[in-house]
């Protein structure tokens, strides 16, 4: 299908963040100046920094907690993604079966529970962001997809998951789009949130529990001062007893961890509100959010107000790990999304985007996050998310929180946190298999789903690259 339904469809579209673009959006917090001292310093005011600051005071209300942002809060990963908020704490059922078997009841559990806490502390400290408990359809495109959609809907359904397996017609009554041949659905989890009003709504729990947040203020170092951790900034300095690190895509202070993870780039567009006949035209009454199986694969779901979020597909790494704001907008990857939207819902060609942008996202090799600790356990770690942390974060927290009071738990006892993965090679070797990685799985896409030697060698490490 030409792509021009597509690029008239981004003509007006704002180079923006439509989630950050919110008139409800608080005013920036102060920068530190000067010095000042806490319990708990958390580095990073994104989801995983914010749960762990309120994860802490809530398990120890007489903690003094002190919050760094570089930026302001929520304005990076945490307030651009699509909102999904999964049970999983494995980046799916899938890939926690094939890395830890033995213990995937216990992570699937431990997700449930999680996110249920979850959304009990959005009723509870009155968040308005919009939860909808929603589930969500994993649609295929392919024969192959399907074909791997019954083996897991098998699995699942042996593990105790009510979960159904969709045929053509089926998946049509759900969402009506040609393009997709069948689908699983799970009707438990995953809720939707908007993902910029949840991080705010942290952001204020955490004001009003005490918790001091400085925005503007870069964290630059890690230095000791006796049994204490000093992280330094750069108009002062705070001295804490504890420090969380929770900087995510951005470079870490503790080099060690450079290579565990890479910057990839995830592109967003955003539709203008459906009419009630364009609406009606695609069905999707439940308004589950939606994931394709292909290795790139797109995500999207409707907002309160039924607009269509449409993301995914081409996760971009530049060379050298490079972050900057000017990879946020992207004319080819856009124009390509563009496109991708109207062969999928061709009835809704003249709808137009209102929105596009981008974000940057941490992935390790083994696409589920990983734990640790620093300088005798004084600093604790959680990171490699890979795209899925809206909920997970919540649940790194607490391992987080775990590990600085040396407690032995259900969570750290997990292989998942008590095993890091594989690093990324240096630089130019690690560019280089990326785009090799990337080139395979979308050959492998094109090719009912074969896998050639590379990925077949990375399965068998148990390596990949995602988003």
């Amino acid at each position: 299908m030409s792509s021009q339904p597509g690029t008239r469809a981004l003509a007006q579209a704002a180079r923006s963040v439509f989630w950050l673009d919110d008139p409800g959006r608080p005013e920036a917090l102060p920068a530190l100046a000067g010095r000042v001292e806490a319990d708990l310093v958390v580095v990073g005011g994104g989801y995983a920094g914010l749960w762990t600051a309120l994860r802490a005071v809530e398990r120890d209300p007489g903690r003094s907690v002190v919050v760094l942002e570089a930026g302001v809060c929520g304005q990076e990963a945490s307030g651009r993604n699509g909102g999904f908020a999964s049970a999983s704490l494995t980046h799916g059922f899938a890939n926690g079966l094939a890395r830890w078997p033995a213990e995937l009841a216990t992570l699937d559990r431990l997700g449930a529970q999680n996110l249920r806490d979850l959304g009990e502390t959005v009723a509870r400290h009155g968040i308005d962001c919009h939860w909808e408990e929603t589930g969500e359809l994993s649609v295929a495109s392919a024969p192959h997809q399907l074909a791997e959609l019954e083996e897991r809907a098998g699995a699942m359904t042996a593990a105790g998951h009510e979960v159904a397996l969709l045929d053509r017609t089926a998946v049509r009554e759900r969402l009506d789009s040609t393009t997709y041949v069948g689908g699983l659905a799970d009707p438990h989890g995953t809720a939707l949130v908007e993902p910029a009003r949840l991080a705010w709504g942290l952001r204020r729990a955490c004001l009003e529990l005490g918790v001091r947040i400085f925005e503007g203020t870069r964290a630059l170092a890690l230095g000791d001062a006796g049994a204490a951790v000093v992280v330094t900034t750069p108009a002062g300095s705070v001295r804490g007893a504890q420090v969380a690190l929770a900087t995510n895509a951005f470079p870490s202070l503790l080099r060690r961890l450079r290579l565990m993870t890479v910057p990839v780039y995830d592109h967003v567009l955003m539709s203008e509100p459906l009419s009630a006949v364009q609406l009606a035209s695609i069905g999707w009454a439940g308004r589950e959010g939606v994931g394709d199986c292909a290795n790139l694969f797109h995500y999207f779901r409707l907002t309160r107000d039924d607009r269509i979020l449409w993301g995914g597909y081409d996760a971009v790494y530049h060379y050298g790990s490079r972050i900057a704001r000017e990879l946020e907008q992207s004319d080819r990857t856009h124009a390509l999304l563009a496109a991708q939207f109207f062969e999928a819902f061709p009835q809704l060609e003249g709808l137009g985007f209102t929105h596009r942008w981008g974000g940057v996202i941490d992935t390790c090799t083994r696409f589920t996050a990983f734990f640790g600790t620093a300088r005798g356990g004084r600093v604790a770690y959680g990171l490699g998310y890979t795209g899925l942390g809206v909920a997970a974060t919540r649940f790194g927290a607490d391992v987080v929180l775990d590990l600085l009071g040396g407690e032995e738990t259900e969570r750290t006892s997990l292989e998942m946190v008590r095993r890091r993965p594989l690093p990324f090679p240096p630089e130019p070797v690690r560019y280089a298999g990326v785009q090799l990685t990337r080139w395979s799985l979308e050959r492998a896409d094109r090719h009912d789903g074969r896998r050639n030697l590379w990925l077949r060698g990375l399965d068998a490490a148990g390596l990949g690259f995602d988003s």
